[in-house]
């Protein structure tokens, strides 16, 4: 791991745990692109109103002011202008699809790879800086179900390629949730889902209680809630687990026809990453429909390392509906399970394969030449600064991790040096090229 940061929250990697960093992120842009999704970005900065329109914790919000404000301006979350910074991807996204309607193709896929700010109290895994790596798909008036499926099966395509141990997505569904709890009189369904969110942290007791405090339920049917919650199944077999508690709903239906065409697929295309899961309820109100939580098996502790849903009112123009489905994973909350677990490590801290060693301080220049022709073959090229003895510049390249040094002879002939073997080979700058795995970085599992 890094250094301890000297800012509690705002964690900054040493090269080669970021080079690990750098490997995450690109297994994820290529696995989003292969599926059709499309990046875009957008701004750091949003107005407070925009943040908190649908439920969120404005305490975890970080405001944005100048340090020396004008005079009449107001400051925070009284004043819906007031400036913040986004703590999650979702709500930027559905205001970027409002505002640019006009010039997107619905349905509109899109993956979004950026820092968030949040102000949570730092520990590992969760932190006050981090990066998030987001698909969502966004219909214009309606949004096929069939969505809701892929995206399970896109994410579990896109863990299962990380150095990371084995992850299981947790799905539920808010409707099977909802129409359950009218179907036993609760009708208060989004202060249902809140206690039970809470399931994990204060036990099945505690949220009895809570039920029962806060929401006026009976012991009857705070028990049928749980009763509910408690079904977990990696099969179809959920669907008679609920059945047999003898509730019946129409909207209950509805979410168990949904939850079951996402299961179904997921036990033939991702067997054993995918279990439905009826406790999980996400706590942002937006959710509609699908909920998704992951886990690293093992390592739940660590909380959700990949969570979102359905949202089918979260962006909105006029009497023009967006609805949406998308799943977040957090980027540096896996990363610094990896480093700290020692799951993964890259092989060398500098993208660098090859050193260009000076004969003399005259043949810089040259030695430039045969960097740009490696260079300009994809291979990583970098130039002594200056003609040390070989020995010293060979102990400069160990020391940063390059395998291969180049030497260029009076008469003109050039050497290539795998210090690592000690293996010194004759070498034309115009068609060498390293093996294909001292080619770049690589991030392999311990």
């Amino acid at each position: 791991m890094a250094r301890k940061a000297s800012l509690s929250g705002f964690p900054e990697w040493l090269p080669q745990e970021r080079l690990v960093e750098l490997h995450v992120l690109d297994v994820l842009r290529r696995t989003f692109e292969l599926h059709g999704f499309t990046n875009i970005e957008t701004r750091a900065v949003e107005t407070v109103g925009q943040l908190l329109r649908k439920g969120e914790i404005d305490k975890e919000v970080y405001a944005l002011s100048r340090l020396q404000a004008d005079e009449g301006e107001s400051s925070g979350k009284e004043d819906p202008n007031q400036l913040a910074l986004h703590f999650d991807l979702t709500v930027p996204f559905a205001r970027y699809v409002v505002e640019n309607a006009g010039h997107l193709a619905f349905p509109f896929r899109r993956y979004q790879i950026q820092k968030v700010w949040r102000g949570e109290r730092p520990q590992e895994g969760r932190a006050r800086e981090f990066t998030q790596a987001d698909i969502d798909v966004v219909g214009d008036g309606d949004l096929p179900f069939r969505y809701d499926v892929e995206l399970a099966l896109v994410i579990a395509e896109a863990l299962g390629a990380l150095p990371i141990p084995d992850f299981l997505i947790r799905v539920n569904n808010r409707k099977l949730a909802e129409g359950f709890y009218r179907g036993i009189g609760l009708e208060d369904t989004a202060g249902v889902l809140r206690s039970i969110d809470k399931l994990e942290k204060i036990g099945a007791a505690r949220v009895a209680e809570l039920l029962q405090e806060e929401l006026g339920a009976t012991a009857e049917q705070a028990d049928a809630a749980l009763k509910l919650a408690s079904i977990r199944t990696g099969d179809m077999s959920f669907v008679d687990q609920v059945r047999a508690l003898g509730v019946t709903n129409e909207l209950l239906e509805e979410g168990l026809d949904e939850l079951s065409q996402v299961i179904a697929e997921a036990v033939k295309r991702a067997p054993g990453r995918v279990v439905a899961d009826l406790s999980i309820a996400r706590g942002l109100d937006y959710y509609t429909g699908t909920v998704y939580e992951t886990v690293l098996v093992g390592h739940e502790s660590l909380g959700s390392i990949c969570s979102g849903g359905r949202y089918d009112a979260l962006a909105s123009k006029g009497n023009r509906k967006f609805p949406g489905v998308g799943l977040s994973i957090g980027v540096t909350r896996l990363v610094m399970r990896i480093l700290s677990q020692e799951f993964a490590a890259a092989n060398r801290s500098v993208p660098t394969a090859v050193l260009v060693a000076l004969t003399n301080d005259e043949s810089w220049s040259a030695a430039q030449d045969i960097a740009g022709n490696l260079r300009a073959r994809g291979i990583p090229v970098e130039v002594a600064a200056k003609a040390e003895k070989f020995g010293k510049q060979i102990k400069y390249a160990d020391r940063r991790g390059i395998p291969f040094v180049w030497f260029t002879s009076e008469d003109g002939s050039h050497e290539v040096k795998d210090i690592r073997s000690g293996e010194q080979v004759p070498a034309d700058p115009q068609t060498w090229t390293p093996p294909a795995e001292d080619l770049f970085v690589q991030v392999t599992p311990a």
